[in-house]
């Protein structure tokens, strides 16, 4: 029944159509007979023709009687029903969901900022040290050069025989005969009974300036008052270099023992042998530089 109500829908649609398209035909070829009729009339013809295109249209909906069929000449056997199609199912549509009605949202609390924690300073970077250099060998100190050896000491210069510098060849000490006094050179003088070897004697006051002419080291002798004075007379002995008093004695009297006497020479250039009499009777004295000499290199 519905196929059959779907194929009797199709054919009054197509019956209207067809109804419409004719009455559409008619109305313009009768629109194009009565050109010049009057309004009212072209009002009644289009009031008909859309009252037949209704009546039509009802017909169809209605569904119109089959016509009567027509006798056949010859039974033919019946043709296979087309098989039926389905009709599609209307597409189901889902219901839309209700939108809830937005609820109370709660307003965000602020979130508390955290304390900012200090960051502490970093600690100053230590120094790097400096790398330590590479011991540098120092370079070996130059070897010293040996001091040459000093030279052998000569055999010392005796005073009894040392010669003036008018005849001297300025080889050795020589005595300055011009700003020397008398001076006797003697081979055995006695002094408070006491002989010794070699030595010269002179009277008070006296002075005896030798030039050394060399590198001499040192002046000895034994000084006194000679045996030959007989017991009378004192003097005082002393000795200079370069004009500095280097030794003096003490008062020494006839018939005492000798006194020692050492005095150093090193880089001097002249010595000078001095005799003073205590008073001036003592001048008669005889005094000696007993065993004295000159040590020189």
């Amino acid at each position: 029944v519905a196929g059959a109500g779907a194929a009797a829908g199709a054919g009054a649609a197509a019956a209207a159509s067809g109804a419409g398209a004719g009455a559409t035909s008619g109305a313009a070829g009768g629109a194009a007979v009565s050109e010049g009729l009057g309004v009212p009339v072209k009002v009644g013809i289009g009031v008909g023709v859309t009252v037949v295109a209704g009546a039509a249209l009802a017909l169809a909906l209605a569904g119109s009687p089959q016509p009567s069929a027509r006798p056949q000449a010859e039974s033919r056997p019946p043709a296979p029903a087309a098989p039926r199609k389905p009709s599609p199912k209307p597409p189901q549509h889902s219901p839309e969901p209700v939108a809830s009605a937005p609820g109370h949202t709660p307003e965000p609390r602020p979130t508390p900022t955290p304390a900012t924690t200090p960051t502490p300073r970093p600690a100053p970077a230590e120094p790097t040290p400096a790398p330590t250099p590479p011991p540098t060998t120092a370079p070996a100190p130059p070897k010293p050069t040996p001091t040459p050896p000093p030279p052998a000491p000569t055999t010392p210069y005796r005073l009894n025989t040392l010669s003036y510098d008018v005849t001297g060849d300025g080889t050795g000490p020589e005595v300055r005969a011009f700003e020397s006094g008398l001076m006797w050179k003697r081979q055995d003088p006695r002094i408070d009974g006491t002989e010794y070897a070699h030595g010269v004697s002179v009277h008070g006051p006296s002075s005896v300036l030798i030039d050394l002419h060399r590198q001499c080291t040192a002046y000895d002798a034994v000084a006194g008052v000679d045996d030959l004075s007989l017991g009378l007379g004192a003097v005082r002995f002393s000795v200079y270099a370069d004009g500095a008093r280097l030794w003096r004695s003490g008062v020494v009297r006839a018939g005492e023992p000798a006194v020692p006497v050492h005095v150093p020479l090193a880089g001097r250039t002249t010595l000078r042998l001095v005799v003073e009499p205590v008073t001036p009777v003592d001048a008669v004295a005889v005094a000696d530089w007993a065993r004295s000499q000159i040590s020189c290199r």
